[in-house]
């Protein structure tokens, strides 16, 4: 991969992160303005239906799921930055081809080309 397509996804990977990162912010923000509302209704002198604090609840631990989802995807993005600085971007970590740049584009934290994935796919069904 010349300089300039190691330029490019650098570029992208970091737009990525960046975007992720305010995404991940937003998720605790809410995270935290729930924690804080409940507590104001603990201390409220009417009490909340059942149903409303399930919800509630529900909605604080799809929250924290796509927190730990941005989490994750955030480390994989690092790691693709250091295989950027490191050369090995856009070389296959199993068989060493080149991954295309299709699918780079497509999904630029992608350690595997296309073949590799799906083999490992296949192995684990």
């Amino acid at each position: 991969m010349n300089q300039e397509d190691l330029d490019f996804f650098k570029k992208l990977l970091l737009e990525r992160r960046e975007q992720a990162a305010g995404d991940l912010q937003e998720f605790e923000r809410v995270s935290r303005s729930a924690d804080a509302q409940e507590s104001a209704e603990d201390r409220s002198a009417y009490s909340l239906h059942m149903a409303d604090r399930g919800t509630d609840a529900m909605e604080r631990e799809k929250n924290l799921l796509f927190a730990q989802r941005e989490g994750s995807y955030i480390d994989y993005l690092d790691e693709a930055l250091q295989r950027v600085e490191d050369g090995r971007f856009g070389t296959c970590r199993t068989c060493g081809g080149e991954i295309g740049r299709a699918r780079l584009e497509a999904v630029p934290t992608a350690p595997q080309c296309i073949e590799c994935k799906s083999k490992d796919d296949k192995a684990k069904d």
